[in-house]
């Protein structure tokens, strides 16, 4: 579980991470802040539980919980239609933030996609001396040039957008670790073992009757 130490993201930090990464004026073919702000759900607006997770790219609890016990819960719970989950950017460091960036850029419908890119390959952009040139490379495997990365990267508004919703979450429920999960009124710390999350969620399907 990765706890948030120094906070978010400097703005002044992050464009200057931004700026030296090489640009091309060629237009970038990336999602609209429309589409790129929305909230990213899986599973059926009706299904009776909604899962909320606040997760960081970089954080290797988050990459295990979505590369071995989520793939579980969503063909049990989600692909059933007894649970919706949300997810939510929790980004902890400036690659994390850039890759929540890169990962909306490339729209709702490619979006889940693009975040298990991230996860599998995070120990590979986590760790590169040259974190967005690293990213770019990752990306090409969702669908996305370098060109589209840097127009995303420039995007202050979904920036805005994602710090924003960090520091709701912070203030609103008391998220300050990676990942946590709320489960209509109770808040969840760490990747569970998938029993574990079996159990809280049958519990809440039970009470949900």
């Amino acid at each position: 579980m990765y706890r948030l130490i120094l906070g978010f993201v400097s703005i002044l930090g992050f464009s200057a991470m931004i700026l030296s990464a090489q640009t091309s004026p060629a237009k970038a073919e990336i999602a609209s802040l429309e589409d790129s702000t929305k909230e990213m759900v899986e599973g059926k607006a009706d299904a009776p539980v909604t899962v909320i997770e606040y997760a960081s790219l970089s954080c290797p609890h988050c990459a295990n919980f979505h590369l071995n016990i989520y793939p579980e819960i969503k063909k049990n719970y989600v692909d059933t239609g007894k649970v919706r989950l949300i997810y939510r950017d929790f980004p902890l460091g400036t690659p994390a933030m850039a890759a929540a960036m890169i990962s909306r850029c490339a729209g709702s419908q490619r979006y889940f996609g693009m975040i298990e890119v991230f996860f599998s390959s995070q120990k590979q952009w986590g760790r590169a001396q040259n974190p967005i040139d690293a990213l770019k490379k990752t990306a090409r495997f969702g669908g996305m040039s370098g060109q589209d990365v840097d127009a995303c990267l420039k995007n202050q508004a979904l920036l805005d957008h994602i710090q924003g919703g960090a520091q709701e979450a912070q203030l609103e429920h008391e998220i300050n670790s990676t990942p946590s999960f709320l489960i209509g009124k109770q808040k969840i710390s760490g990747a569970l073992p998938y029993e574990d999350f079996k159990d809280l969620l049958d519990k809440a399907l039970e009470k949900a009757k």
